[in-house]
């Protein structure tokens, strides 16, 4: 089958021919793992670079075909799945390829009138942000939500979920065009970065603010916050971890949270799954609409990793030819 590879730190990625996975005999009799999937599409998150780079929390050691998500239909009947049913799920690294094997609890069935493409871009980031402002941020209606790094793909789904909670969202993005995407999906107030403490207070402040970037304009976020907000870390797109000087939370009675996938499983799964049945409500009853930048042929998966914070959403890879 074809698959995109990394073969060495930092890449570059191609595509190669490699052998099909293998699902050993007994898993599709009832294991808890080996659900073979044909992939259609798979989706680029900034994750994905980083892991290439060698620069993620977790790594992947080379050679390894990398991907997050995907979406396709199911290549023989296992636990549950039938052949055929559409799907879309997750894994660490794997997704950018012809065929996945993946265990029952990274699938989700992709419901009746939603396209493939639309389930693809709306699986991981969707999920993130609605885990950050569902489950850390506790967001309610009428209250502010600045969302920093506002157009990529989770800082573009925290805005669309936001204003879908009801909450009122300040998006902030480095253009103009972003900016006005941001508008599209629900942002009552866009702003540049600059001086983003002045900007942000000069606007009324935040109750909440969601981080995807780090780097300095957490801590200028921090300080334009209204008293006993909620400041939710997400991730360091910027590439720069910000140290908070901790008088800051002290003195503006603000908590501090991070959102991490892989402890809320381990640790707060009820509440998890929980969360993620609300969110895939909403999907199906089609109050969801992930916006898509770009598809590219998985022949050009170096120039859609490329794209890295340029694109406006989300970046699909089209895997299988004639979908």
């Amino acid at each position: 089958m074809r698959a995109a590879r990394c073969n060495a730190v930092g890449g570059p990625v191609v595509v190669e021919d490699i052998p099909e996975p293998v699902v050993p005999d007994g898993e599709l009799a009832g294991s808890e793992s080996g659900i073979p999937v044909d992939v259609h599409y798979a989706a680029v998150n900034f994750a994905d670079i980083l892991v290439i780079d060698g620069a993620y929390q977790v790594k992947a050691e080379p050679p390894f075909t990398p991907g997050s998500e995907f979406a396709g239909v199911v290549a023989a009947s296992a636990n549950g799945f039938e052949k055929g049913e559409r799907v879309f799920g997750s894994m660490f690294v794997g997704a950018f390829a012809e065929r996945v094997t993946v265990r029952p609890a990274g699938l989700s069935r992709i419901p009746d009138g939603i396209p493939t493409e639309r389930a693809v871009a709306f699986g991981v980031s969707h999920a993130t942000a609605f885990d950050a402002l569902r489950l850390v941020a506790d967001v309610q209606p009428g209250e502010r939500v600045a969302v920093l790094g506002a157009a990529g793909g989770v800082g573009l789904a925290t805005v669309e979920l936001g204003a879908l909670l009801g909450a009122e969202i300040v998006a902030v993005a480095s253009t103009e065009e972003k900016r006005a995407v941001c508008a599209e999906q629900g942002a009552q107030v866009t702003l540049a970065y600059g001086d983003l403490k002045r900007t942000l207070r000069d606007a009324g402040g935040a109750d909440v603010v969601i981080d995807p970037v780090g780097g300095p304009y957490a801590e200028e976020a921090l300080r334009a916050m209204r008293w006993g907000g909620r400041f939710v870390s997400v991730g360091f797109a910027s590439g720069e971890i910000p140290r908070i000087p901790l008088n800051l939370p002290m003195l503006k009675g603000v908590s501090l949270h991070g959102f991490d996938l892989g402890g809320w499983a381990r640790h707060r799964r009820d509440d998890l799954v929980a969360a993620r049945t609300e969110l895939h409500g909403l999907f199906a009853a089609g109050k969801i609409r992930p916006r898509v930048h770009a598809v590219y042929p998985l022949a050009d998966v170096a120039e859609a990793l490329g794209l890295g914070r340029r694109a406006i959403g989300k970046v699909l890879l089209e895997v299988a030819h004639g979908v």
